[in-house]
This record gives C-alpha cells, structure tokens and sequence, in this order.
C-alpha cells in the first residue's frame, strides 16, 4: 500500500518517501549503480568512465540470472549525449536479469567486432504501490562517446547467452546517425502527452517515415500514473505500463534519439522525493542541466544550426504544484545562461525550447500555465526564441507572434514569424495518443479555417484558475497529430527557416508557417 491518504496530506514528499522506505525495508530500496560507457576514439572503441545512476535496487532475493539464451532485449531507445555529433546512449530493457549485458557496434550490420559493456538500473516497485504487482524492470544503458560526425553506425544489444552478431540474431540489429559537424539542412518531430494505445502507435508509424534526426517528447510519456498529481496517494499507478511504452515506441527510438522532457505524469513519488528514480531508470539524458539530482529532464544540445532546451515546468507549476519552487530558481536561472550563451554564438541560428505545461493555450482542460508566463516568457522573448513546444493540453493549438501578452503580428496558415523583432510562437502539440480535450472556439485548421476575434479562456494562477479573453489563438485542431520541423540554413547572406508543420494521424497537414532569422 502507498502512505494512507490521513497521513500523505500532512506530509511532504521526503516524509512520504522515507515513510516507504521504511514500510518496505524488507526489500530494501537503495540508491546505486554505475554506468558504463563506451568511447569510440579514431575508430576504436575503447571502455570509459563511470557515473552514479540514483535509482532503487532490485530485491536481494532477485539478484539471481536466467539463462541467457533465454531472454530477448525489446524496448531499445537511443537518446544524444551531451555533443549529438559524438555521444550517444544505447538503451534497452531485459525481462529478467542477464549476465553481462553489453552493446556490439560497427559501421556494417555484418561487422559487429566491436563489444561494449552495459550496465543494468534495476527498478522495483513493491506490490501494493497503485496498482502494481510485485515487479522488477530492467532497464540497460551504454553510452558511447569519442564517435564520428555524421556517421552512420551498426548496433546490437545483447548479454551472455544472447550476441546480435550471432547469424539468428541479426534481425535485432539496428543503426544510429550521429549529428553532421556543419550546417545542413535536417528534419525534427516532436509531440507531447502519448501512453500506450493505438493512436501512439499510428503517430510513431507517421513520425518513422518523416525520417526525423531526432523527436522530441513534452512531457507525459507513458502514463503509467494516471492521476498525474505527483504523490504517492495518486491512484491506478502500474509500473508495468512502462514495458508496453517502451515496446510501442521501439519502432522509432531504436534508430531516432528519443528527447524526453518531464510532465506531470512522470512524477512517479514512490521512488525518490522529486519523483523522477523511476525516469533516472528508464532514460539516460544529457547531464549538462543546473540541477541533476533534482532535475534530471533538464538539459540542452546542439544539432547543426539548431540549439534545443528541454526544461521541467513542474519546477514553476501553480496547477499541479507538486514540484512546485524544486529547483530554488536555479532552473530559470539556467535557461538565462543558455539562452545568452546561445544567442551570442555565430554557429547558432534557431534557439527551440520544449516543455510540458503551455504558456499559451485555450483548452477547456489546463489552458495556459500562469507560472511559466511569469518565469520563462520573459526570457524567451528577452532572447527572441525561434518556437517554444508544448504538451499538457491533448489538442494541437498555435498561437500568433506573440510579445508581452499581446499579438504583434497575425500569423495566418502559410505566414512567416521574425523572432528578431516581432515575438515568438507557441505550439501546443499534446495530441500524440492520450484522449482528447476540447476547445471552447470552433476548429480552425488548414483546409477549415474559421477565424475569431477572441476566445474564451483561463490561466492557472498562484491563487487559482483566471479566466481571460484571448486573440492569440491563431489554429485549433482536435485529434491526434504531431509537428514536423524541417530545418533549413542560411546561405551565404540569405534567410535560414524553421518550417513547422502540424500533421494529422492521417497524414494530412493540418497547420504550416514558417520562422525565418536573417544570416549573421
């Protein structure tokens, strides 16, 4: 059983965690682990170092291997290091425990010379917590640095008893392309709000054929929380919904980096005060955030001509404020760092932030979030972000350009946004596979625009929901989509753009505009 509900009010999170701990202590929850990671130095692929994964242990009565030949890996799912151009994390799950887990990888399917060592994160949820049975997951991790820009590679997982480069393996192998050295044109995708069920999947078929460089996930991945609260009193949590995400999305992130940032969903408490042991599990994400004990989906690379932010809106959340101030204002401070950095480089040319709660949305559920217009807003508009990408809200929703609460400039179906001087757009794009919400304003979409003066709305506030009137809401669409981006340049002098489509389930295209930004 979770902490009673008497008691979880009068506690905090920490309380709540150690009273677990202790309630469970026969199976002893602790923190441990160590990462192996595999560097590629001209061509060699050699053993690193190691680093502390922060997430409980298996059962001591669990500790036992099967025999190998016996257990399949599923649920691959890659995900860039620090430097996409040379870093990248092999992860993958067994269900039992293996011996000796390990990556091979060549630059030809049939050239798996090379062996890596993985390590296993070990993650138990004790029967009782939600709706969970008694269950242990096993999720492996190898990271692999010191590649080649712009390089195609082989790879299969294995452990002993199981090697991919055996002949009636071969079918499990799969590649990865690290990010080019220079500016060259790339495409992205990017959604929110996904879970396990058939219109995640049909979404993932979609995204595959966009031949993405990388997606982008904003937040409430797997829904194995269902009450979303971020406590241990939340109902309905099974662990084992994490199995079927991972082998839903493998389709995808076994060959595209897979960008996670964290919703509320993903605030699984039974595991560590910030709710996040159970992602620190499953996931293995840049480490180049302000805060990675408290934060760890929070984290920023750099793709060609493209710098990309993921950020963690729990930390700034009036609406569900179970994380609420986690960060003490170092996460803003952070994104300013950034922001500034990013900005003052010559290399860089579009600055793309993705979140989980919107800063600017009219759904009848969530609407807009008042935390994130108060800490981050300013910023993105203080150093002219290209697109900021949002979930939280099940619909695709896009706003005009927009600065200082107000719309500078209508942005119709087709048109063209200058962050420099005219604001910036917000995307809502939390249609990837979770039931709907709906809208107060009718639909307005490519093909069926509708336009209206204004919208009636409301903001989640310090001090509760305030309503508001908006002009901003510039396309409304309600079934399962995602976005497209396709990246594009400058040349010499020219224009470089972000083309952002919004694309349906059906393949239909449902919203395009541009952002352009002026060669420096």
């Amino acid at each position: 059983m979770g902490v009673p509900e008497q008691l979880a009010e009068r506690m905090s999170m920490a309380e709540q965690h150690e009273y677990l701990r202790a309630k469970f202590s026969r199976r002893t929850m602790i923190r441990g682990g160590a990462v192996t990671l595999g560097a590629v130095t001209g061509g060699a692929f050699v053993t690193g170092a190691t680093a502390q994964a922060a997430v409980p242990s298996q059962p001591l009565s669990q500790t036992e291997t099967v025999d190998g030949s016996l257990v399949a890996p599923f649920g691959r799912h890659l995900a860039f290091g620090n430097d996409p151009s040379t870093e990248i994390t092999i992860s993958w799950q067994v269900p039992l425990p293996v011996k000796k887990p390990f990556v091979r990888i060549g630059t030809h399917a049939s050239h798996l010379s090379v062996k890596i060592d993985a390590e296993v994160r070990t993650l138990y949820t004790p029967a009782g917590v939600g709706a969970s049975g008694d269950h242990t997951q096993y999720y492996v991790h190898a990271k692999l640095t010191h590649l080649k820009p712009g390089r195609t590679y082989f790879y299969g997982v294995g452990h002993n008893g199981f090697d991919p480069a055996s002949p009636q393996f071969a079918g499990t192998v799969g590649t990865f392309t690290t990010a080019p050295a220079h500016k060259a044109p790339f495409t992205f995708t990017a959604f929110g709000d996904e879970g396990v069920g058939y219109h995640g999947l049909a979404n993932n078929s979609l995204l595959l054929g966009q031949n993405p460089a990388f997606h982008l996930h904003a937040g409430d991945i797997a829904y194995a929380d269902p009450a979303g609260a971020g406590k241990t009193a939340d109902t309905g949590f099974d662990s084992r919904v994490w199995d079927q995400f991972l082998a839903q999305t493998e389709s995808v992130a076994k060959s595209v980096p897979w960008m996670p940032a964290y919703g509320n969903h993903d605030m699984e408490a039974w595991y560590s005060p910030n709710g996040y042991g159970g992602e620190e599990a499953r996931w293995n994400l840049p480490d180049n955030g302000p805060d990675a004990k408290n934060l760890p989906g929070v984290y920023t690379f750099v793709y060609g001509n493209t710098a990309v932010i993921s950020l963690d809106a729990n930390d700034i959340s009036f609406e569900i404020p179970a994380n609420l101030g986690i960060s003490g204002g170092t996460q803003t401070k952070w994104l300013e760092t950034q922001l500034k950095k990013y900005r003052a480089s010559k290399d860089i040319d579009f600055v793309v932030v993705f979140f989980h709660h919107c800063a600017y949305c009219t759904s009848t559920a969530h609407a807009s979030e008042g935390g994130v217009r108060q800490e981050w807003v300013p910023l993105f508009e203080k150093y002219t972000v290209d697109l900021v990408i949002n979930g939280h809200n099940h619909q695709y929703e896009r706003t005009d350009v927009i600065k200082a609460g107000a719309v500078t400039k209508k942005l119709p179906i087709g048109g063209t946004a200058y962050p420099e001087t005219e604001g910036v757009v917000y995307v809502t794009a939390g249609a990837a596979g979770r039931s709907l919400y709906s809208f107060t304003a009718p639909l307005s979409y490519e093909g069926h625009e509708n336009e209206v003066e204004s919208v009636a709305s409301f903001i989640n506030t310090k001090t509760g929901k305030q309503n508001e009137t908006v002009t901003w809401s510039r396309v409304r669409y309600l079934d399962y989509s995602f976005l497209r981006v396709d990246v594009t340049p400058a040349a010499k002098g020219r224009t470089a753009t972000l083309t952002v489509r919004g694309i349906a389930e059906t393949g239909a295209q449902v919203d395009h505009f541009t952002v352009a930004r002026k060669a420096r």
